[in-house]
């Protein structure tokens, strides 16, 4: 096979994982094969035994991953470039990019280097299983986390496939999906050299690893009903441009609009009403929250409902005499330390007021990775006007209870990818997910569209609804079993309101959180030391 053939090879495999990645909810089962055109040419590659292997394995590889990554996730080109030049957003957008392609590049090279080092082909399929997930985890652990577009993600679009995750998460759909491909190959190259019974077995091995799941799921799907213990939900939707947010139209204004369409909609028996992240758009100390125009006008909004909570997205400052955490910054002025955070706030009908930090959040934009490593670097930032700490976080997950004793669990913006964080949050009380975003900076692309699918994935794993309120869009409702029960159109000013079912069980993952991750993680460390270890032993035997 020609360079060219096998580099074809791996453009086809991108082509058909980014028809089958959402938006496209038609072609999911198109994730099922995808791989096969790249293992047809890793395999032709291997076999040649040529020079450079290794590096022709990790460039064709490499060549899939990146066009992948690059066409699914084009769209943080557009947050990036609304304050940069084009050429600055683009190399920039080049480390989104590339780094997760990366990652599933070096899971692939591992696996070939594991082959050359072990005979047995189970093993070395247990081993790319192993490398995979591991670096899945990684890129949902580090401080450079970006895990979109985790394999198990793209279910998402047809989520009747994915009920088990309940018990999984999303990893669960990630080993599916490869072990499937490793399969269908194996069907493929049964196909091309043995005859009769021979010929079709690992095709009908292949066809029972996909059916077995499927049919479990869809069983859970149809079968599964949900506990009738109702509360009524406003989200609301104010549309405000994001780039508009935060000078261009003041914060008495934004209040206004976003009380008028909660209103519009109300009941006098609603019991949330969600606005979307930074809903409040001026910077307030949480300490003197209570003497703020914006929460005196939120409260008098709520007298008019006896059981109302309201849960906003706010920017917040908190105050400390020191350093008292890692993100704190100092203000000379005030001679004090302080820290600003993403905030969520719920509000009710009494004194008591909660917070809750964004703690995930995105590497460069909110927070400097590696920032104890890089904490030398903090006069420089300054000098610049910047900060090496970027927005403060917090370690744990958070829980708002209302005064009526409901858990809900808020989830703002980006945090929606992390199905175990959340599930801290329901295992600690939450009976409702609210997620508040602001997804109008990537505009009108599939990258708003792939985060409200996703939030699917969140409901399945918990069982719990989703009530989502996005400045821009989309804002929705989410039932337990993943359906899209309503939901907002984009660029639209509007509110919704519905009958949600509060849920207290709790599923095998909230119970267990990313436990198969982790125990193929340290499978795959110890597998990718096994290839020096036996080359070094190999190179002694031959002397």
């Amino acid at each position: 096979m020609k360079a060219i053939q096998t580099y074809l090879l791996a453009l086809l495999s991108a082509f058909l994982l980014w028809l089958a990645w959402p938006p496209h909810t038609f072609a999911a089962p198109l994730l099922f094969v995808g791989l096969v055109p790249l293992f047809i040419a890793l395999d032709q590659i291997i076999a040649k035994r040529a020079l450079k292997t290794g590096k022709k394995v990790f460039l064709t590889a490499g060549l899939t991953f990146l066009v992948w990554n690059t066409a699914c996730i084009y769209w943080v080109y557009n947050a990036i470039s609304a304050y940069n030049n084009p050429a600055v957003a683009l190399v920039i957008s080049l480390i989104p990019y590339g780094l997760g392609a990366l990652l599933m590049t070096f899971a692939f090279w591992l696996y070939y280097r594991f082959r050359t080092v072990v005979s047995n082909q189970r093993i070395a399929y247990l081993a790319l299983v192993s490398f995979w997930v591991g670096m899945e985890y990684l890129h949902a652990t580090w401080d450079l986390a970006f895990p979109w577009m985790t394999l198990g993600n793209g279910l998402a679009g047809m989520h009747q496939l994915a009920q088990w995750y309940e018990t999984t998460g999303v990893y669960g759909g990630s080993i599916w999906i490869l072990v499937s491909n490793i399969l269908a190959f194996e069907a493929y190259k049964s196909f091309k050299t043995n005859t009769g019974y021979l010929k079709i077995r690992p095709a009908l091995g292949w066809l029972i690893f996909l059916i077995v799941p499927a049919g479990i799921s869809l069983i859970k799907y149809y079968g599964y009903k949900e506990k009738n213990l109702p509360i009524n939900v406003v989200v609301v939707q104010p549309n405000i441009d994001p780039y508009e947010k935060m000078g261009g139209i003041t914060p008495a204004e934004q209040l206004k609009t976003l009380v008028h369409l909660s209103d519009s909609v109300a009941q006098v028996n609603t019991e949330y009403f969600i606005w979307p992240e930074t809903a409040i758009p001026s910077y307030a100390n949480e300490d003197r929250i209570r003497s703020t125009t914006e929460y005196m006008a939120a409260q008098s909004f709520l007298n008019k409902y006896k059981n109302g909570t309201l849960i906003t997205g706010i920017e917040s400052l908190k105050f400390y005499n020191d350093k008292s955490t890692l993100s704190a910054k100092f203000d000379p002025n005030d001679n004090q330390y302080y820290d600003n955070f993403n905030s969520a706030m719920q509000v009710e009908n009494s004194a008591n007021v909660q917070f809750y930090h964004k703690s995930k959040l995105v590497p460069g934009v909110e927070k400097m990775p590696f920032p104890k490593a890089l904490s030398f670097l903090a006069p420089v930032f300054a000098g610049l006007g910047g900060t090496v700490s970027g927005w403060g976080w917090q370690e744990n997950p958070g829980v708002f209870y209302s005064q009526n004793g409901v858990g809900v669990a808020p989830v703002i913006c980006y945090e929606s990818l992390w199905g175990s964080w959340i599930g801290e949050s329901v295992k600690n009380g939450a009976q409702l997910i609210a997620i508040i975003t602001n997804d109008g900076w990537w505009g009108n692309t599939s990258g708003k569209d792939q985060h409200f699918l996703y939030a699917k994935l969140r409901a399945i794993e918990t069982r719990r609804w989703v009530v989502r309120s996005a400045n821009t869009g989309i804002s929705g409702f989410i039932n337990q079993r993943g359906d899209i029960v309503k939901q907002s159109k984009w660029w639209t000013r509007d509110a919704l309101k519905m009958d949600v079912n509060l849920n207290d069980q709790l599923t095998f993952y909230v119970k267990s959180g990313d436990i198969i991750p982790q125990i193929l993680s340290l499978i795959g460390i110890l597998l990718a030391l096994f290839i020096p270890y036996k080359t070094y032993f190999r190179k002694k035997k031959a002397q």
